[in-house]
């Protein structure tokens, strides 16, 4: 009975530093990808409810990025005072071992990834959905939102210099682009109003009056053709914008639908391994980040121990950043590395993981060996 008192205790204890590692993460994660996301809508004077939902929707998002690395610095904390104030060494005097301290911190461990998984594959693909079909809106119903006035827009195949923008109306607009047969344009409009599409692939429809058309010969930059409209409409696509998708988008489906679609695509045949690729790092990418808790809290009870000698609250606080840090670009390279350069999505996603668990290996045996 004692026994699971102190472990009780022990358990507690590790809760109560995680949630305060996670309101830390939290609000990192807060500023950096929901308030600099939308600071472009709040310049533009949306309505307040509007940007008060994109926020509810990236919440999701945030929550299974802070979990995992709540789980490694408050554990690294927490263990870390535990061991500075004696109070592990009282626990191991009155019969508690390290395999069953360990057993505890690898079940909060197992929990906190259980939760993370279903943040990441139930709430965040809706959150995501419902995030675009919104963003898509305000675009739509708030142009200046992408066409800043007085601005340079680039999209993925074109450039647009932007006058004034007032409403939906845009003056003194300079598109570059190329046409359907890969001869660059210049299209110039004084004038040009916005419209909503009626194709639900298309952003936004400007209605240019009174344009120019110039069309430079690729043999020869000297001459070019120029051309008058009185009127020219110009469909800017959704997928022009690169934090715009269009089409199927992973981060929108749960890991059951990727595996499907992924089956299917295979199946088929028709597309290219590199885009399937993309697919499939999606899909360890929901496994792999929230699991890393489980990997996080293994790796967290050894280094404590060992470096928690002394100021092991900060020791903790410190090295959990360090490693969160490369914890973050090594799995950040793996993903662009396997949607853009085909490296196997299974290495790519889980590399980070593995590394962790191999260093929680070797500092537990150099725990137990100490």
């Amino acid at each position: 009975m004692k026994k699971r008192i102190l472990v009780k205790y022990f358990v507690k204890e590790l809760f109560v530093y995680y949630v305060i590692a996670f309101l830390f993460f939290f609000m990192i994660f807060f500023v950096n990808q929901i308030l600099l996301m939308v600071q472009d809508v709040l310049k533009q004077r949306v309505p307040l409810g509007q940007v008060m939902l994109l926020m509810l929707y990236c919440l999701p998002f945030v929550i299974s990025q802070a979990a995992p690395y709540a789980t490694l610095v408050g554990f690294l904390m927490c263990i870390g005072r535990m061991v500075t104030d004696n109070e592990i060494l009282v626990l191991r005097a009155l019969g508690i071992s390290y395999k069953a301290l360990l057993a505890s911190v690898l079940v909060m461990g197992a929990v906190i990834s259980v939760g993370s998984f279903f943040v990441n594959d139930v709430l965040f693909p809706r959150g995501s959905i419902a995030y675009n079909n919104l963003y898509r809106k305000m675009l739509t119903s708030n142009p200046s939102v992408i066409l800043e006035p007085n601005s340079v827009k680039r999209t993925q195949n074109a450039v647009l210099v932007i006058g004034d923008v007032v409403g939906n109306e845009v003056s003194n607009l300079l598109m570059f682009d190329t046409d359907a047969s890969g001869h660059q344009r210049i299209i110039a409009s004084e004038e040009a109003v916005i419209q909503q599409p009626s194709d639900s692939q298309v952003l936004m429809q400007i209605n240019m009056s009174d344009s120019l058309i110039f069309i430079p010969s690729n043999m020869d930059y000297a001459s070019l053709d120029y051309l008058t409209s009185k009127s020219t409409v110009m469909n800017i696509f959704i997928s022009s914008f690169g934090n715009m998708q269009n089409g199927i988008n992973p981060q929108e489906m749960t890991s059951y639908d990727l595996k499907k679609y992924i089956e299917k695509l295979k199946a088929e045949g028709i597309e290219s391994d590199r885009y399937i690729n993309i697919f499939e790092v999606e899909y360890n990418r929901k496994f792999a980040l929230p699991f890393s808790s489980l990997f996080f809290a293994f790796l967290a009870f050894p280094l404590a121990i060992i470096f928690g000698k002394h100021n092991g609250q900060t020791v903790g606080f410190i090295v959990g950043i360090v490693i969160c840090l490369l914890y973050w670009t090594v799995q950040t390279l793996g993903q662009v590395f396997g949607q853009r350069n085909g490296l196997n999505a299974f290495f790519a996603m889980w590399l980070s993981d593995f590394l962790v668990g191999f260093l929680g290996v070797i500092f537990y045996i150099k725990m137990r060996r100490s």
